[in-house]
């Protein structure tokens, strides 16, 4: 049940990213350019998903088991640390440069987007550094 409903969860999520434009990384740097051809619609895009993110995070905290049977596993460290920041810094500065974030990335790459690949690998391998070397907090 669990592999079903992660199935549909990712392809709804994908119909959703290609639908928006999202695996564009020209339409994401038109986004980021505020100072030249601006186009607001991933900021509309965001908005949806965040209200959308909202009202699921609301149900899932008054459950105690998901759909598949599984134990509702919600994180409740709030800190903020230089690992974070820096996570976080790291993630924008990719984002901006290659117009990709994971979730897209692996979209476009489905859809056969060569750019998408060398995006999925740097990816990848940015993974394996960071569990080899830094390991998990």
């Amino acid at each position: 049940m669990g592999n079903l409903v992660g199935f549909v969860g990712g392809l709804v999520f994908g119909v959703g990213l290609l639908l928006s434009g999202m695996t564009d990384p020209h339409k994401v740097k038109a986004f980021l350019d505020v100072a030249g051809a601006w186009d607001p619609s991933l900021a509309l895009v965001m908005g949806g998903a965040i209200a959308v993110g909202i009202g699921a995070h609301a149900l899932a905290r008054r459950r105690s088991r998901a759909w598949t049977g599984a134990p509702m596993e919600i994180p409740t460290d709030r800190t903020i640390d230089a690992r974070l920041i820096g996570g976080g810094v790291l993630f924008g500065m990719g984002w901006g440069v290659a117009g990709f974030c994971p979730g897209p990335a692996l979209v476009a790459l489905g859809s056969g987007m060569a750019e998408a690949g060398v995006f999925v690998v740097a990816m990848l391998a940015g993974m394996v550094v960071h569990d080899r070397w830094l390991g998990k907090p």
